[in-house]
Order: C-alpha cells, then sequence, then structure tokens
C-alpha cells in the first residue's frame, strides 16, 4: 500500500511550476479533506510551500517543492567539483574529456576509500 503523503510529493514534484491544491486532491482521488491533512503534513516537514492563488474569484494554493541542498558527496571526486557545474560547453558526456577526468578522478578516490 502506497503512502498518500508519498504519493502527492511526487506529483508536486512533478510540476516545477507547481500544482494547484484544488487540483492535487482530484489528481490522488481523495476528499479536499484528506488532501489538506496530507498537504499539512508535507509543509511540515518542509518538504512542499504553498503560495496562495485565487482562480476564478475562489482562492486556493499553489504547492510546489522545496529545494534542496545538493549532497556534496555528488559533485565532488576528492577536492575536484564536477566539471560540468558552471560549463557553458556543448558536448556529449560521453566524449568530454573534461568529464572523463574527473570521473576518473572519482573512481580513484573510492577505490582508495
Amino acid at each position: 500500500m502506497t503512502n498518500p503523503a508519498d504519493d502527492a510529493l511526487k506529483v508536486i514534484q512533478s510540476h516545477p511550476e507547481g500544482v494547484l491544491q484544488s487540483e492535487l486532491w482530484k489528481i490522488l482521488d481523495v476528499d479536499s479533506r484528506k488532501c489538506s491533512r496530507i498537504v499539512k503534513r508535507l509543509l511540515d516537514s518542509g518538504l512542499i510551500e504553498r503560495i496562495e492563488y485565487k482562480k476564478d474569484g475562489i482562492k486556493t494554493y499553489v504547492l510546489k517543492a522545496t529545494r534542496r541542498p545538493v549532497d556534496p558527496c555528488k559533485i565532488l571526486a576528492g577536492d575536484e567539483l564536477v566539471p560540468c557545474i558552471g560549463c557553458d560547453e556543448e558536448c556529449n558526456a560521453q566524449e568530454c574529456h573534461r568529464l572523463m577526468d574527473w570521473m576518473y578522478q572519482l573512481a580513484i578516490c573510492e577505490a582508495e576509500e
């Protein structure tokens, strides 16, 4: 059995522009009261933000996923930052020498641990 809060979070995360709370309960196929409890749980956990929005003169809310900080372990190889951050070159990942060198360094660092 799936967790309704997890399902709601996945729906919200899949809409970067946000999803209306009045639409979320329809998507999840739950009543508006249950949806409100789910939204409150996600808000209290800091996983989403709620922005007041008027649609057709009726107040509702836009729900957006909050951004989480990136785990530094996923962008560092030793002391080197992944070269793609800040890179403005158009390239193919399989042919990017800077990226391949960085990945090689990452493999060495993991092997040494």
